[in-house]
């Protein structure tokens, strides 16, 4: 039994869900998402909900079941609200900008480093240290503020990089805060 499996999705005013040989489709104000279901999974939609269930209790099936029926959700928020990650520059000298279609990074490395902006996301940036990931599909959203972070990870001493907005970096001591260093108890 899958909690969240069972819970029904509600579909908002202005959106349609098709759903065409395993295939659904999910129109909104914002886009247009696709989503190919497994055979084992059965979808109804009626009216103004959704309804995900599976055909049969074997393993496989079972594990997808909650996943689907996320997916669909995920996809229905999408298109509404659409989906947006946050991330901070933190470093002296560590900037961003938006140059045409390229978000553009300067992360104290010797030469700029530029990222192409996929179909369906965009980059915002704000005080030159903030950067703005948004789009419709929450899993492309996710994956490119991921990579964004890979360019410059956050340093485990400093805390310099790339990171999530409000996300916390535990630091690690220096060799001077060491205990028994040259200097501290030596007589």
């Amino acid at each position: 039994m899958s909690r969240i499996g069972n819970s029904i999705i509600l579909i908002p005013s202005g959106v349609t869900v098709e759903k065409n040989n395993g295939l659904i489709t999910v129109l909104g104000p914002k886009g247009k998402l696709d989503l190919k279901i497994d055979s084992g999974i059965e979808v109804k939609i009626e009216g103004e909900k959704i309804k995900v269930s599976r055909k049969d209790d074997q393993k496989n099936v079972k594990a997808l079941h909650g996943l689907i029926r996320s997916l669909i959700a995920n996809m229905v928020i999408g298109v509404v609200q659409g989906w947006s990650k946050d991330l901070e520059l933190v470093g002296v000298g560590f900037r961003a900008q938006i140059n045409g279609q390229k978000l553009v990074l300067n992360v104290g490395y010797s030469h700029p480093v530029e990222i192409e902006a996929i179909e369906g996301i965009n980059f915002e940036v704000t005080d030159n240290t903030k950067i703005k990931v948004s789009g419709i599909d929450k899993q492309l959203v996710g994956q490119i503020a991921a990579n964004l972070k890979k360019v410059k990870m956050p340093d485990a001493y400093k805390g310099k990089g790339i990171r999530y907005q409000g996300e916390y970096i535990r630091k690690k001591v220096g060799k001077s805060a060491k205990v028994g260093a040259a200097g501290v108890g030596a007589k």
